[in-house]
């Protein structure tokens, strides 16, 4: 995993790095039960990519549930791999289960209302 996708310990540290993040957020939650275990591996991957390829105009982070259960019920996660893009501190998307990285491109460019900076 790229080394600029954040993985808080808990809930305070999650907090934390929302609140020092100057850009548009990508928080993923996982699991580490049996069925979510490999596709989380998998995002873990397009994640990291997404985090290189956007440095500077994205924070990314990665959230386990079991660590981050505040988190994780403040955003309504009931699975994993689940996805919320913050910007400004709003949830302005939501999204569940793997994606490849054209399709996490296109979950971020789909809230154009306020894009991600250039």
């Amino acid at each position: 995993m790229a080394k600029r996708v954040h993985r808080p310990r808990e809930d305070a540290e999650f907090d934390f790095i929302l609140e020092m993040s100057g850009v548009p957020v990508l928080a993923y939650f996982t699991g580490t039960w049996p069925k979510a275990i490999e596709p989380c591996r998998v995002m873990d991957l397009v994640v990291g990519g997404i985090a290189d390829e956007y440095t500077g105009r994205l924070t990314a982070v990665r959230a386990d549930m079991t660590r981050c259960p505040a988190a994780t019920e403040r955003y309504g996660i009931t699975g994993a791999p689940s996805y919320v893009l913050l910007k400004e501190g709003e949830v302005v998307a939501h999204g569940t289960g793997p994606m490849t990285i054209a399709e996490v491109r296109e979950f971020l460019a789909a809230t154009s209302e306020r894009p991600l900076p250039a």
